[in-house]
């Protein structure tokens, strides 16, 4: 007998319900809109109290990174504000790679994700907020192709032009967590870092670049299936809307520091990526971003140098790619910020694992590293 329900008709949600059994569930993930990526998932269970729940997430050889399946435990909550981590193991050779989710719940529903959500309604509570405080202003930068407003907020009364933008790639929701706490530091008018890099700099923050992506459940694409950060060198208002207001706007303002928050999927650790491999890199230039990247190192253990990306060869960058367009574009030290589903492997809690709090406390400490780098160079 069907003793379980599952729903994902609602923002942000997405799984295939193949078959159910009892209390165990056979699912899939369905790739994103005109898109082949497929890795974020998000729905909720209804079910029996005290009864365990199997769930099996089926497919994921073919996901758009099975590396990211392996010692992976999914998200799980039942009030949808403090998510945990439940038991999950996966194994290549069931069903084409799955991913089997073991939770008992306390209470009648419970949710499950790939990452804690940031829905966009939570998304307008974030920019609503931050819009009433002094000194901010809220500008909205276009119409996203499913109608929705693409927003940035503006501070600060300095020369130095700093950007902040985050989720891209829309299933990587730990960027707008990251905001979240970024914001709550920069708006809190008794914050000494917020004080500091509002008198050193304009800052223009881009809480989420992807509104329609978050809304429909994808993973890396907006609503017609591009990726987005592979559109900066070329952006069109039919494809990539969002990245043409972002980088004309970058083009009004100018840029000399940029971050571009992202998740990985299957590196178990928070890292940087710069710029190496673009036509202008010199020495002197690349030292900016080291030079960044060794005071974060040094301000939490949350952060580390030796896992990450391969830096790129000489004359090799992707200029599609956000941190070397505007690296190449405007000599700005940008960088991209990578932040795990999985938990830190050289620093793990194992309760939630890597999650939102921290998210919202690396915000502060890459803020604070921003203070330093501009009072030290």
């Amino acid at each position: 007998m069907t003793t379980i329900a599952i729903d994902a008709a609602f923002d942000s949600g997405n799984i295939e319900v193949l078959s159910i059994d009892g209390r165990t569930a056979t699912l899939a993930i369905p790739k994103d809109h005109m898109a082949e990526f497929a890795q974020w998932f998000h729905f909720r269970v209804t079910s029996p109290v005290d009864e365990e729940i199997v769930l099996k997430i089926t497919g994921l050889n073919d996901s758009a990174f099975p590396g990211g399946w392996p010692d992976y435990d999914a998200c799980v909550s039942e009030d949808r504000e403090y998510w945990a981590r439940t038991p999950s193991s996966f194994d290549a050779k069931e069903s084409n790679g799955t991913l089997t989710i073991r939770y008992t719940p306390a209470s009648n529903v419970s949710w499950f994700a790939y990452f804690a959500p940031y829905s966009m309604e939570r998304h307008h509570d974030l920019v609503s907020e931050a819009a009433t405080c002094e000194g901010v202003d809220l500008v909205r930068l276009a119409t996203t192709l499913d109608g929705q407003p693409l927003d940035m907020l503006e501070m600060g009364e300095g020369d130095t032009s700093v950007w902040l933008y985050a989720r891209q790639h829309p299933g990587e929701t730990q960027a707008e967590w990251w905001m979240e706490g970024a914001l709550e530091c920069l708006t809190d008018p008794t914050d000494p870092i917020a004080r500091a890099l509002r008198r050193h700099c304009r800052l223009y923050v881009v809480p989420n670049c992807n509104p329609d992506g978050s809304r429909r459940g994808h993973l890396r694409t907006n609503a017609v299936g591009t990726n987005l950060n592979r559109e900066w060198a070329e952006p069109s208002a039919e494809a990539s809307p969002e990245v043409l207001a972002i980088r004309n706007r970058m083009d009004e303002t100018g840029v000399d520091y940029a971050m571009d928050v992202h998740g990985d999927e299957a590196i178990p650790a928070v890292f940087l990526a710069g710029y190496e491999g673009i036509p202008s890199w010199t020495d002197d230039f690349g030292e900016q971003f080291y030079r960044y990247q060794r005071i974060l190192d040094r301000r939490t253990p949350d952060f580390q140098t030796k896992l990450g990306y391969p830096k790129t060869p000489a004359g090799r960058a992707n200029l599609g790619i956000s941190t070397n367009q505007v690296a190449e574009r405007f000599g700005a030290c940008a960088m991209t910020l990578e932040m795990p589903y999985k938990d830190l492997a050289d620093f793990p809690e194992p309760e939630q694992g890597w999650s939102p709090e921290r998210c919202k406390l690396l915000a502060r400490e890459c803020l604070a590293a921003l203070v330093e780098w501009l009072e030290t160079s």
